[in-house]
Parts: C-alpha cells; sequence; structure tokens
C-alpha cells in the first residue's frame, strides 16, 4: 500500500477520471466539484436528466475506456478572465473561482476535458485502472440543503487489482456484519416512516445502552465528576451567544412559545455553562467536572442518514470541565488515560490521535488559540503519545484532540475527542475567585469518549460481529430446557441468577433442544444453561458456549464463579 497521500492522489485522479466519462456520456451535464475521502472519491453533478442506476455500468465503461486512451494528465495556472469565460455557463464553477484568492486558478486537463483544480493527479489516466463506482445518491451544493439539489456519484479506487480486491472483500464482509442487518436480527434497534432518522431503541439495545453507561458511570464517579441533566429546549439568544446559531443553524431544530423562538439543542456546552454560572465559584472547587448523558438533536440530510452511525437524536456521553490555566495539563492527562482506559475495555487497542487546529470560521483570538493548541500538544507529548496535525479541522471555539480506533476488520472510526475552550468562557464571562479574591476566568473542556452511545453502539456490533463480550452482551445466559417437565425447574434458576444482576432469559417455547439452541445463537447469546432431567435431579449445569463447547456437571456455585470471573474479564 502507497501512503495515505498518495493514495488520496490517485482517488482526486479518479474523480477526475469519473467526470470526464459522465460529460462524454452525457454533455449537459454540470459538473461541480469531486474531491477524495477516506474510502475513496465522489463527485457531485448536475445533470439533465437525474442518472439511474443502470447509469454506473455504463459510466464505468467509459472511464475504462479513457484509462486505455492513457492520456496524460496535467495541470497548470490560468487568468481568472480567462476561467470565467471558460466557465461562463457553470455557476458553481464560477463562484469557486471568486472564491480563490489570487489573479489565477488551477486547471486539470487530460485529453479534451479540463476541470478546475488545485492540483494533485497521477501522471496519466493509465495509472487509474483499479477502480470501482458504488452508488449514486442525492446533496447539495456544499452541504447546505438550502442550495441547489445535486447528484453523487461515489467509488474508489487503488493503485492494484489486489488491493481492490481486498477491499471489495473487505466491504462484502462488513455487509454481512452491518449493525442494521444484526441490530434486526439480534431485535435492539428500529426505525419507523414516523420518525426518519430517530432510532427506537428495544429492550435488548438500551439494556446494552445501561451497560455502557453504568461502566463510565463508575469510572467518572471515581474521578469527582458530578452529573448534571439540562434541557432539550432553550432560547435562540443563548445559541446565538454561544455561536452554535451561527455555526450549526441549518442542522438545527427551532419552535416558537409564548412569541419567543426557542431552539433544541445540537450540543450540551451551553447548559453546563448556565450551571457553571448559577452561582460564584472559589477556586478550590476546581477543577469542576460536570457530566452528563444528554440528548441532543441535529437536522441531518436524509440522504447522508445511515442506521445508528448517522441519526436526527443521539446520547452524548458528555462532560465540561473548568479548570484553573494551571490544572489544564493534568486535566487533559487524566482524560487522555481514562479514554485509553476505556477504549482498552472494549477491545480497541490499535488507536490512532490527531491534533485539529484551528478552523477558517474559528471564534476567538489567535493567542488563545495558540494556547490551547500549545496545550493539548503538550499534553499528548508528556504522554508519550504519537500523534498527526489535521491543520484547519478544529472546532469553531477551540482545538480538539481526536481518537481514532480500528476494528476487528480493519476500518477505522473516529470516537472520542478532547477540546480546549478559552472562548466561550470569555463569551459568557465566566469568572471563578482566586486565592488572593481576584476575578479570574477558568478554562473549559469539553469531551466525549463513546462520542455517542447510538454511534458507538453501531461500531460495537459491527466490531464484535453481533457476538458481544459477556460482560456487555444484553442477554447473557439463556436457558434451554430438554422437555416440559423441566421449565419449572428453569424458571426457578433464573430467577436466582437475576438477583445475582446477571441478564438471564429463558426459552419457553415448545420447540425441540436443537431448536432453542440455534434461536439462541442466532440472537448471539453467549452462553446457554442446557437443563435436563438429569440435571434437574442432581441440581447441576450444563453450560453450553455460543461456538459449541459444554461443560458438564457445574454446580450453581461454580457457575456463579464463572460468571463474576466474566463479567470482569
Amino acid at each position: 500500500m502507497k501512503s495515505n497521500n498518495e493514495l488520496a492522489v490517485l482517488r482526486h485522479s479518479a474523480a477526475h477520471l469519473l467526470a470526464q466519462a459522465v460529460t462524454e456520456l452525457f454533455p449537459n451535464t454540470l459538473l461541480t466539484i469531486g474531491p477524495a475521502t477516506e474510502d475513496g472519491f465522489f463527485y457531485d453533478f448536475l445533470p439533465s436528466t437525474n442518472f439511474k442506476e443502470e447509469d454506473l455500468p455504463i459510466i464505468s465503461r467509459r472511464m475504462h475506456e479513457i484509462v486505455a486512451r492513457n492520456l496524460p494528465m496535467t495541470h497548470y495556472q490560468m487568468d481568472k478572465a480567462q476561467a470565467r469565460e471558460l466557465y461562463k455557463n457553470n455557476p458553481f464553477k464560477l463562484e469557486l473561482i471568486d472564491q480563490i484568492p489570487g489573479d489565477t486558478v488551477g486547471i486539470a486537463q487530460q485529453g479534451d476535458f479540463y476541470d478546475l483544480c488545485r492540483g494533485g493527479h497521477v501522471d496519466s489516466t493509465g495509472q487509474l485502472g483499479h477502480f470501482k463506482l458504488w452508488a449514486i445518491s442525492g446533496s447539495y451544493w456544499r452541504g447546505n440543503r438550502e442550495n441547489q439539489a445535486l447528484q453523487r456519484i461515489s467509488g474508489t479506487a487503488f493503485f492494484t487489482a489486489k488491493e481492490l480486491a481486498d477491499y471489495e472483500k473487505l466491504k462484502e464482509e462488513a455487509a454481512l456484519y452491518d449493525h442494521r442487518r444484526l441490530g434486526k436480527q439480534m431485535d435492539l434497534f428500529s426505525f419507523h416512516e414516523e420518525g426518519v432518522g430517530f432510532p427506537f431503541f428495544h429492550p435488548k439495545g438500551q439494556r446494552i445502552l445501561n451497560v455502557l453507561r453504568n461502566y463510565l458511570q463508575k469510572l467518572l464517579d471515581a474521578q469527582d465528576y458530578q452529573e448534571i441533566a439540562t434541557p432539550t429546549m432553550l432560547s435562540d439568544h443563548l445559541w446565538q451567544q454561544s455561536g452554535h446559531y451561527q455555526h450549526y443553524k441549518n442542522n438545527m431544530y427551532f419552535c416558537t412559545i409564548d412569541e419567543k423562538q426557542y431552539a433544541i439543542k445540537p450540543m450540551n456546552c451551553p447548559g453546563a455553562i448556565l450551571v457553571y454560572k448559577d452561582r460564584p465559584h472559589s477556586y478550590k472547587e476546581l477543577p469542576l467536572r460536570l457530566s452528563e448523558f444528554g440528548h441532543v438533536h441535529r437536522h441531518e440530510l436524509s440522504g447522508v442518514l445511515h442506521g445508528l452511525l448517522r441519526v436526527r437524536a443521539f446520547t452524548q456521553d458528555d462532560a465540561h470541565i473548568f479548570c484553573t490555566p494551571d490544572q489544564l495539563e493534568s486535566e487533559l492527562k487524566k482524560l487522555i488515560e481514562l479514554t485509553y482506559q476505556i477504549l482498552n475495555r472494549f477491545n480497541f487497542t490499535q488507536i490512532s490521535v490527531a491534533l485539529s487546529t484551528k478552523p477558517e470560521n474559528a471564534l476567538g483570538s489567535n493567542e488563545l488559540w495558540e494556547q490551547a493548541t500549545n496545550s493539548l500538544k503538550t499534553s499528548l507529548q508528556e504522554a508519550g503519545i504519537a500523534f498527526t496535525i489535521n491543520e484547519g479541522e478544529g472546532a469553531f471555539y477551540g482545538p480538539k484532540i481526536e481518537f481514532r480506533i480500528k476494528d476487528s476488520m480493519g476500518r477505522e472510526w473516529q470516537v472520542s475527542t478532547i477540546q480546549v475552550d478559552f472562548f466561550l468562557p470569555e463569551n459568557f464571562d465566566l469568572i471563578y475567585v482566586a486565592s488572593g479574591g481576584a476575578r479570574q476566568r477558568p478554562v473549559m473542556i469539553h469531551r466525549a469518549i463513546y462520542g455517542s452511545y447510538e454511534r458507538f453502539l453501531a461500531i460495537l456490533i459491527e466490531h464484535f460481529k453481533g457476538h458481544f463480550p459477556f460482560w456487555l452482551a444484553p442477554v447473557q445466559v439463556k436457558l434451554l430446557t430438554i422437555t416440559d417437565a423441566q421449565k419449572a425447574y428453569a424458571q426457578e434458576l433464573a430467577l436466582k441468577l437475576k438477583q445475582h444482576g446477571l441478564r438471564v432469559e429463558q426459552d419457553n417455547s415448545s420447540d425441540p433442544l436443537s431448536g432453542q439452541i440455534k434461536t439462541a445463537q442466532l440472537e448471539k447469546i453467549p452462553w446457554m444453561i442446557v437443563i435436563g432431567q438429569k440435571e434437574m435431579d442432581q441440581g447441576t449445569i450444563t453450560l453450553r458456549y455460543a461456538n459449541g463447547k459444554q461443560e458438564f456437571g457445574l454446580s450453581y456455585e461454580q457457575f456463579l464463579e464463572k460468571a463474576h470471573h466474566a463479567n470482569n474479564a
């Protein structure tokens, strides 16, 4: 495999290849933009007649024809006036030209095809033969649903046929263990037309969420976090003051109450700020660690909704820490350690870290941004953690550390974030009384480790392929009986096990034992207790694992010891 940068160049070049094929086949199509993405590339078009799925193989064949032409891919600068004339019938390109600084713009060319581009391509189209088009979907110009609706064609590309084949195999495996498919099979959650993008959690799914919360809550209690809960809907003046209104307005839900405008919260931080401001604080109270399992809503486009991975309502495992500047690095180190501890608990051992810096739409002074960025950088360095820099990818109110995990299928997911914020304490005039009586400004740290319950659960389902470890499984033990004569005994045993905190179900069907075992396996239940007349007479337990392994003649106490060990493994 080449470097990520080389792969991005290849995929961006493949986007140009796609655009050339589309313009040759559908000459009235207007081009917009076509970047490389983490897994491939896309190009957004405005066709005169909408593309259909059956167009994909036709476009793909034309792309291969252009590959066979082996056209040189060149790049040069063009005077803006000339470029405007070139694109006089394309308002999207004209808008981009106007926003590019300087007197010239970049033009990429291959044969008689050209496109507005800042550069970065392979030498010729002949190097682009290993690609695959995936889908046609809806999009909007510049991602804003108030702009022109477009059509997006997405795909991927690699340097070799083997890399592409390996990737396609991985996609097939991922489809097999897609959390939406397993979620239905395991009866964890559902979606309904009455609430598009809003997940409904079933009892078993909610059990997993409760385990996630209880595990995290114990760790937070040990570190003196204090849990709060803030309203779902607050005045839009609050969101204007925080800056979210300017930056997230298009993703927020609004309503009017008593002729006043309110917004459903897309984030929890302004609520935590109001809790802090409710009374004066002394330096002796800091750091003040406020945790909140906050339910937030964001208006996502229907085209990007994807199971639990992209929803319109989700719960963040949020925390906002108010500390003195001197306490900042110590708090950051604790958060980094806590993040690794939690991610490791779920068997995520391959973790990469990036530091995202000041974006173009940032609020606050350059001095505060530099101070915040350096504190994050120093904390990572002192923790001995290697990290990369994501230039301009920070939140509008502060830089952040992003943690990416690699799952059992080799895919990377961005989950945890830690953000340092000097701006919001300034904007909301937050203070604490220092030891000498002076009023000082606290620093605010935003952090989420799961990110959101919904997305983290989706990742866990696919990571474990539905086979949750014993401590996390929604049903840990299922009791199966050989005949109906053992059902009353099984019911008594289930009650005793529940009293020890185990999550237990009994199969009350009239299926034969083989059918009960098959059902439990489809439900991905880790342990089964098989009860026949012999077990009932002797007061013993036959334990059957999901993989088919069995242990016979266990006493009740031996079983409990095994369960206790598995719960703490």
